[in-house]
């Protein structure tokens, strides 16, 4: 295009237009005339932009009054004119392949870059020439990368498209290279005028007059130096039809402040075309206001006294220039404000002081910002006063005066959020409680910040997560910054923002973020920050946070297990020949009713921080989460737990599951499947998919009215056993009159000494937690020893008995049978107990015995010192079923012919196998239940809860029978027991008697 300049008359426009546009020769043509500029020349040249005209950027760039108005005032020799509001400007770069215009990279002053720039330039005007309107075409600079060629192009009228494309196709294909531009004008954006209002909805429009056929408009965002691509969110939506793309912006705040870009971009192999509209949105902001007073509760020393106050409004620095006033519907005295001043480096502060006085209680003071708009905020704070005889609490450090029954707060130092302490009243004065902290690490607070604006439309939705999940995990990789309540819970709140706002996570990176991030938080240098100090809010963090990493591995494109510190991710498909997830050694086999890929996550430290309501029972296993894409019921899910801590015996465990509704751990649809040989895991069986864990019962199964018959039989054993030592002490002479009676009535006196002893010893320690630890100690070992030496000495019964019923006619001393009993009814024993209170670390607690019984250590089948009781005494039981057989056989298998001169030595056997079969607990016999009840744990139900009663009625009333047996139902003892009583009768009631038969007889 050439540019003449002609001064004529104005009455010879006509005439010179309808001339002008008849001229044509071989190089020149006039399409088109058009009045631009209309200029008044006098000491100034002051002119005017024709309509559909604009000034020009470069006169924009020199003069900055005239952008934007239409009217603009020049020296008398300028030359500067208006250009067409369809001018299109095109800049752009050539990539050029090969070597032909190397030289174009040599100096500009040579003759060989001279005549390569000339050369490639026109070259490129024959293409872009034939363009309509076309004005200039210029070549900026070169670059290496092959050859780049940048350029800037003007267009001075509409250009269509798709003429474009054709004439950067045929360059492309004339220099072997590849092009790059990017337009202006093709586009126009329609904007608000600016500033725009606060929380205001707008619409821009991007148009063309051309229809870009298969070509997506894409919308960017340009906000402090970051741009941003927009697409549909919460806070805009993207409409587009053919020539028009509409961006609806809805509550507009500062993160929609910037420069918009609206393009539309044309590819194939041999170009890019990218036509972009700009415009800038300015928005006219409104502060978050922090409002204090200084000091906060004012004290007054007199009734009737007046007191300076300083109002502060606190707000985050903008370029806003808000207009602040300061005013009170009660306060009498002026409000003077002050100039306002940084008091942060993010933050500016505005201040005004006034005098209140102190025979009020309550003063409202408000401060309003406006901002250019007239748009207005304000907050008001309430100046509570301490009158005289009103209690406070006392200046403490950073915590100034404060009256009871309020809150003192302080803005944290180098963290976002507040510093609270309440003050308390007590009689005499006010009482300081214990600080609370909401301050959260600045960066923290941004990422939170960043979470929650996530899903508004600034930005695609997956890399904002992916960013926020990045940052998240480089947080909280250092656990010292993090180390409060309100850091945990501004953490958590970040997983349950992200959670809730995402459908699905493919990228592998953004995957890792989530668990390492959400592993960092189970640290357990962290265990203190899971929970406040005051119970405050419904929700538990630890209840938050499993149910939104729940979703986030939900939502997760998993295709193979990851493993962290304290997470651990485990998945199969049900394509897969197995069905079984494994995390820290937690199993969890789920082989039916699935579809799609199954997701076993283990979290270890979190069962600590969960609510439990029970207090009868503890979590002993981590927590275990199981989903599915689609689950079908029923479905049958099997865990296999390792329990933190072993399971005692006869402890309860339940399997159960994260209720949400009812905020607490459920066993329905959950089983227990209890195992005899291993305490160490826990297997449950459930019908759903949730969150699952172990509870573990904190006290052993109790036995309905066991301890009631225990504390009845026993005593009854006491006072029985007591009669039996008298009955024996008083018939002894009478009864003792064999070898065998001796050996029999020794024994049993032995016996029953023993018992007694061992059932005092018990009841005396039927109540553990009532004894001192040393008491405990010593009834153990009294029982230990007791209850062996009674064995013992049935062993020597039954031992006896067995030598009588072989050798029939063969005798034992006294003597011989005292020192042989004596050695293994209480040596033996003693050697025993002594030897297990030595190697069970001197009888130490928990070694040797348990504070909760005050009996011996069971730690599992063959192990604990309950063996070297049980072990001695299953033998002895063992020997005298066998010598009770025996004598059995022996009393059916009798010789007919026997020596009359032994008949009292047979007689004497025969009574003694007699009571040997009839008198059982003698024996200890009843005693074979103890070992069930050793094996059969309670947990196992009625078996074992037969076993116990059984061994519990038999047992402790074995003193009782013992009496029933030995004494009362044995004939000789009886006879000499009633002759002695007979003896022993008052005269009087003989005498009577005598009469009384002789009175009879008559």
């Amino acid at each position: 295009m050439y540019y003449y300049k002609l001064t004529i008359d104005n009455n010879a426009i006509g005439n010179i237009t309808e001339i002008l546009t008849s001229i044509s020769y071989d190089s020149v043509q006039v399409d088109n005339i058009q009045k631009t500029t209309i200029c008044e020349t006098d000491k100034e040249k002051k002119c005017t932009c024709k309509s559909g005209h604009k000034w020009s950027n470069k006169v924009c760039e020199t003069n900055a009054k005239c952008c934007g108005n239409n009217e603009c005032t020049f020296s008398e020799n300028s030359t500067h004119m208006c250009v067409s509001n369809n001018t299109v400007t095109i800049t752009g770069s050539v990539t050029i392949k090969g070597v032909v215009y190397e030289s174009c990279l040599a100096d500009k002053g040579s003759q060989d870059y001279m005549s390569c720039n000339d050369k490639l330039l026109n070259r490129m005007k024959e293409v872009y020439s034939t363009l309509e309107g076309f004005d200039i075409l210029k070549i900026s600079k070169y670059r290496v990368g092959s050859i780049i060629v940048d350029f800037e192009m003007t267009i001075v009228s509409d250009i269509k498209p798709q003429d474009l494309i054709d004439r950067s196709e045929n360059l492309a294909k004339n220099l072997t290279a590849s092009l790059k531009l990017e337009t202006t004008g093709v586009l126009h954006l329609s904007m608000p005028d600016n500033p725009v209002k606060y929380d205001s909805n707008h619409k821009l429009k991007c148009t063309s007059q051309e229809e870009f056929e298969g070509v997506s408009p894409e919308w960017t965002l340009k906000n402090h130096g970051k741009v941003s691509i927009i697409t549909n969110g919460t806070e805009s939506e993207i409409t587009s039809v053919p020539r028009e793309t509409t961006l609806i912006l809805k509550n507009i705040t500062e993160v929609w402040e910037g420069e918009y870009t609206c393009t539309y971009n044309q590819k194939n192999e041999s170009f890019t075309i990218s036509h972009i509209a700009r415009a800038v949105m300015d928005v006219s902001l409104l502060p978050n206001i922090d409002i204090t007073t200084d000091p906060p509760f004012p004290l007054c020393t007199s009734v009737d006294g007046l007191l300076n106050v300083i109002g502060r409004c606190e707000i985050r620095k903008s370029d806003e220039a808000y207009k602040v006033n300061w005013t009170s519907s009660i306060i009498k005295s002026a409000i003077t404000q002050s100039k306002p001043f940084n008091s942060s480096e993010e933050t500016v502060a505005y201040e005004a002081k006034t005098i209140v006085g102190c025979n009020s209680s309550v003063l409202p003071l408000t401060c309003t910002f406006e901002n250019r708009l007239n748009q207005t905020r304000e907050a008001t704070v309430n100046i509570n006063i301490i009158r005289v005889g009103e209690k406070y609490c006392e200046a403490e450090g950073d915590w100034k005066v404060t009256k009871v029954g309020y809150t003192a707060m302080i803005n944290c130092i180098n963290a976002d959020g507040k510093r609270l302490r309440q003050c308390t009243g007590t009689e005499m004065k006010g009482k300081w409680e214990e600080e609370s902290s909401d301050c959260v690490n600045w960066e923290l607070s941004s990422v939170l910040q960043s979470a929650n604006i996530v899903d508004i439309g600034l930005g695609i939705l997956d890399e904002n997560a992916a960013l926020v999940f990045s940052r998240l995990e480089n947080v909280t990789n250092n656990t010292n910054t993090i180390n409060s309540y309100a850091n945990m819970n501004a953490s958590v709140q970040v997983l349950s923002t992200l959670g809730n706002k995402l459908n699905n996570i493919n990228n592998d990176s953004t995957v890792n973020d989530v668990l390492e991030s959400s592993s960092n938080l189970l640290e357990k240098s962290l265990q203190n920050s899971w929970t406040r100090k005051t119970n405050e809010g419904n929700l538990s963090l630890a209840e938050i946070y499993l149910s939104s990493v729940e979703k986030l591995i939900k939502v997760t494109n998993l295709t193979e297990g990851k493993k962290k510190t304290n997470i651990e991710v485990e998945t199969f498909n049900n394509t897969d020949s197995r069905c079984t997830n494994i995390v820290f050694n937690v199993t969890v086999k789920l082989c039916d009713g699935i579809k799609g890929v199954v997701k076993t996550a283990g979290f270890q430290q979190l069962q600590l921080y969960l609510p439990h309501k029970n207090d009868t029972d503890q979590l002993n296993s981590i927590v275990v989460s199981t989903t599915t894409e689609e689950e079908e019921n029923p479905v049958e899910v099997r865990i296999k737990f390792p329990l933190i801590s072993p399971r005692p015996r006869n402890v309860m465990m339940r399997c159960v599951y994260w209720d949400n509704k009812t905020r607490d751990w459920s066993s329905e649809g959950c089983r227990w499947e209890h195992s005899s040989n291993n305490d160490t895991e826990g297997e449950c069986i459930c019908n759903h998919l949730s969150s699952f864990a172990i509870l573990m019962a904190k006290y052993p199964v109790e036995i309905p009215g066991m301890n009631e018959i225990t504390i009845v039989g026993l005593s009854i054993s006491v006072l029985s056993l007591i009669l039996s030592l008298l009955i024996e002490l008083t018939v002894w002479s009478a009864v003792v009159k064999t070898h065998t009676l001796y050996l029999r009535h020794t024994a049993h006196v032995n016996i029953s000494l023993c018992l007694l002893v061992a059932d005092c010893c018990f009841l005396a320690s039927s109540e553990p937690s009532e004894l001192p630890l040393i008491w405990c100690q010593t009834f153990v070992v009294l029982k230990h020893f007791c209850y062996l030496a009674m064995f013992f000495w049935m062993l020597c019964l039954s031992i006896t008995l067995l030598h009588q019923a072989v050798f029939l006619f063969h005798s034992v001393s006294k003597k011989n049978y005292l020192r042989f009993s004596l050695v293994l009814g209480y040596v033996c024993p003693l050697l025993i107990v002594t030897i297990t209170f030595l190697t069970n670390k001197g009888g130490a607690e928990g070694a040797y015995f348990t504070h909760d019984t005050c009996w011996l250590v069971y730690s599992g089948l063959l192990q604990g010192s309950i063996h070297t009781f049980l072990i001695p005494v299953g033998i002895i039981v063992f020997v005298n079923v066998f010598s009770m057989l025996v004598v059995i056989m022996k009393l059916l298998n009798h010789p007919k012919n026997a020596d009359k001169s032994q008949e009292n030595e047979k007689a004497a056997a025969k009574t003694v196998m007699r009571s040997v079969v009839l008198l059982t607990p003698i024996f200890g016999i009843t005693w074979v239940f103890g070992f069930g009840v050793t094996l059969l744990d309670l947990t196992y139900g009625n078996l074992a809860y037969a076993v116990n009663y059984a061994f519990t009625l038999l047992n402790a009333f074995q003193g009782l029978f013992i009496l029933l047996t030995t004494c009362l139902g044995d004939k000789l003892t009886r006879e000499a027991l009633l002759k002695h009583l007979k003896k022993s009768a008052p005269a009087s009631i003989s005498d009577s008697t005598t009469k009384l038969e002789s009175t009879w007889k008559k």
